[in-house]
């Protein structure tokens, strides 16, 4: 099997200890976040080792991020260390039904300043899929540097994006602009309603029970697979013929509905999706078994606090899917 690239940010979350609004929280708990991250631990998890292409800064959360991530098996080749600026932190907050909400501070931080080139042509040739998503398109260098990566993936690569909306980061950029370019640099992309709505593509009435035009949107602007993930409601896949994993002459679309669990921190959880998917579909499953992985890895993602925190293994995930 070909190598896997995931390449992006890689932070500090701080989870709060008690539910309610981030001015009201007296204590946090430290945890690596970073939903490229997230997506690079969650394949480790999956026995899937990636590449991961990262830049922390050379101090304590930095070292930190280095030893969690070196602990699950991520080679330490492309973490980068930056001297000259500090590691990007996120406090979160959450709501009486464990959903999220975020206050970043990443003012010039070291994964902003990923440089375009850093990694080799040869290096490249050897990826089989290249794995990015939207909060490295806020800042530059790192801009050029997530698009310049997606640009030179070999042409028997897949290209995946996620959007993971942050509209709050996109000060100098637009947010709906950078998807858009994204997205036509992708092949495959896992979005949400609300991913959609930011990047003013959909209307800001759409919610999950419009996943089938939401997919459709995706694959106009460009990718041949979209991923739509609706929490606890499951998700829906759309793949054009194109796709390699579509055996037809027409779209073809599914749907799998998700697993009860019970949810402590939906922190993560989609990039826990996009773990198991990358994990599925570079395996060579159907694109119905994929989602139903995917869902049983991002469920399982849910039942403890931090978005690495509870990122099953293969044998578990496996185990709830059936």
């Amino acid at each position: 099997m070909a190598r896997i690239l995931v390449a992006g940010e890689t932070l500090i979350d701080f989870i709060p200890d008690e539910r309610g609004p981030l001015h009201a929280v007296e204590t946090f708990h430290r945890r690596a976040g970073g939903a490229p991250a997230n997506v690079a631990v969650g394949l480790a998890r999956l026995d899937v080792l990636p590449l991961f292409w990262t830049r922390v800064g050379d101090d304590p959360f930095g070292d930190h991020l280095v030893e969690t991530l070196t602990d699950e098996g991520i080679a330490a080749d492309l973490l980068e260390r930056d001297p000259d600026a500090t590691t990007s932190l996120v406090f979160v907050s959450l709501d009486p039904d464990a959903e999220r909400s975020f206050s970043f501070h990443r003012d010039g931080t070291a994964d902003t300043r990923l440089q375009p080139g850093s990694i080799s042509d040869e290096s490249l040739s050897a990826v089989g899929w290249v794995h990015t998503g939207g909060v490295t398109l806020a800042d530059e260098p790192s801009r050029e540097a997530t698009f310049d990566l997606m640009a030179r993936a070999s042409d028997d690569a897949v290209v995946s994006f996620d959007p993971n909306a942050r509209p709050e980061l996109f000060d100098e950029f637009d947010f709906g602009d950078s998807c858009l370019r994204a997205f036509a640099a992708a092949d495959v992309v896992k979005a949400t309603a609300e991913d959609l709505i930011a990047a003013d593509m959909v209307d800001e009435d759409a919610d999950d029970e419009d996943a089938p035009t939401l997919a459709r949107t995706v694959c106009a602007a460009g990718p041949h697979t979209a991923l739509v993930t609706r929490g606890a409601d499951g998700s829906l896949a759309r793949a054009e013929p194109s796709a390699p994993w579509n055996p037809t002459d027409e779209p073809i679309v599914v749907e799998h509905g998700g697993y009860a669990v019970d949810h402590v921190d939906t922190t993560g959880a989609g990039d826990a999706f996009t773990a198991g998917a990358i994990a599925a579909l570079s395996a060579g499953e159907s694109l119905a078994d994929a989602l139903a992985f995917s869902n049983a890895v991002a469920a399982l993602a849910t039942t403890a606090k931090g978005a690495m925190t509870a990122l099953p293994t293969r044998s578990e995930a496996t185990a709830l899917r059936e």
